[in-house]
């Protein structure tokens, strides 16, 4: 299979043949029809997270066609056109059970391992690590079983490779994360692939006003074509000030969707009394921020983390592909441009210059 490889944090990516090993039990192998460009796979790439096993494939939102099946798999077969999720779950776990899988314990997130804690990629007889469970920047993939969700055929596949990550992290931290009620004020911090999903999660679920906050003029035109109903640029103006110029008295809730912790503060200063700051975006390792606590005590604010919009993938992945065809659900328009394989590095380049809404490689 053909692949795009990191070897090493802040050198380009090359397109190598790999060995890929078929599905053992309780896994699928899959033919991949497109993968999303996340920043999460720049983070790994560039650096800015430490940490990250090399050689490894990144890629981490996609969606594809299922090719075979290990043994022990009864609910997907050969044909099946599946959505990849970063986050595998065993089912039988204390958060699991309790209906918050997406914190499931027998992951091994950061390590570059299916669950089993072994690789099926190799290259001259040495492991290739697989990004985020799942390693989408691949022609084929194996994943465990619990990482493809199968969805109706009729679903575009690079539509549907979007809502694998960031159309499930943004809206699903406003639905399942802050459950943002009809009529509650919300600020979006960070406009790129998950800010805009935020933005389309609370125009959902009729909040108002939503404000888009970023530094990039074309990114909060963007939010505004989403469902944003004001756009503050925060290279320009406090955003906190015009926050609470807009609403009265701050935000019921603020969105954090950009790897930034001074962004975290400017969200939580933001926030009006009994309000919630969603942290989405996970910023370099090691960054932190000041925090102020005593407004967070007499205003009895909140501020929480999100991890994958606080996904029950079985659920919550179909629905979205649901919305998507009733046409409750924008994804075509997230899409500001589509790569091969091999323009990899030109997508993160464009990532990081902030062009991309997101992009898209396509196989």
């Amino acid at each position: 299979m053909k692949a795009s490889v990191l070897f090493e944090q802040g050198a380009p990516l090359r397109v190598e043949e790999l060995d890929l090993e078929g599905p053992r039990e309780g896994e699928v192998l899959v033919r991949m029809a497109a993968s999303g460009v996340c920043h999460s796979c720049l983070h790994a790439a560039d650096g800015s997270w430490k940490g990250v096993p090399v050689p490894i494939v990144l890629g981490d939102e996609g969606a594809g066609t299922v090719e075979s099946v290990g043994a022990g798999v009864r609910e997907l077969q050969a044909g099946d056109h599946v959505i990849l999720s970063w986050a595998p779950t065993c089912g039988r776990c204390h958060y699991c059970v309790i209906g918050r899988p997406n914190l499931c314990e027998k992951r091994l997130p950061g390590r570059g391992l299916l669950p089993d804690g072994t690789t099926r990629m190799a290259l001259g007889g040495k492991p290739v690590y697989h990004y985020g469970h799942v390693a989408t920047y691949a022609s084929r993939t194996v994943v465990h079983e619990s990482s493809a969700i199968r969805i109706d055929p009729a679903m575009p596949l690079d539509r549907a490779a979007l809502v694998g990550c960031s159309v499930m992290t943004g809206v699903g931290a406003v639905l399942n994360t802050a459950r943002v009620p009809a009529g509650a004020s919300m600020a979006v911090f960070g406009t790129g692939g998950v800010g805009l999903n935020v933005v389309q999660g609370g125009a959902m679920v009729a909040a108002h006003p939503i404000i888009a906050v970023d530094v990039k003029p074309a990114r909060l035109e963007h939010a505004l074509a989403l469902g944003a109903t004001h756009a503050v640029d925060a290279s320009k103006e406090d955003p906190a000030a015009a926050i609470r110029r807009i609403t009265g008295r701050g935000a019921d809730f603020t969105f954090v969707a950009v790897g930034n912790a001074p962004a975290v503060g400017q969200a939580a200063d933001a926030l009006a009394p009994g309000g919630t700051c969603v942290v989405i975006g996970v910023p370099p390792t090691g960054q932190t921020f000041p925090l102020d606590l005593r407004p967070l005590v007499t205003g009895e604010r909140a501020i929480v983390g999100s991890s994958y919009g606080s996904a029950r993938t079985r659920e919550d992945l179909p629905r979205l592909v649901t919305l998507y065809q009733a046409g409750k659900l924008k994804i075509d328009e997230l899409i500001t441009k589509r790569y091969g394989l091999e323009e990899a590095n030109e997508a993160f380049r464009a990532l990081a210059a902030g062009e991309l809404g997101r992009g898209l490689i396509v196989f």
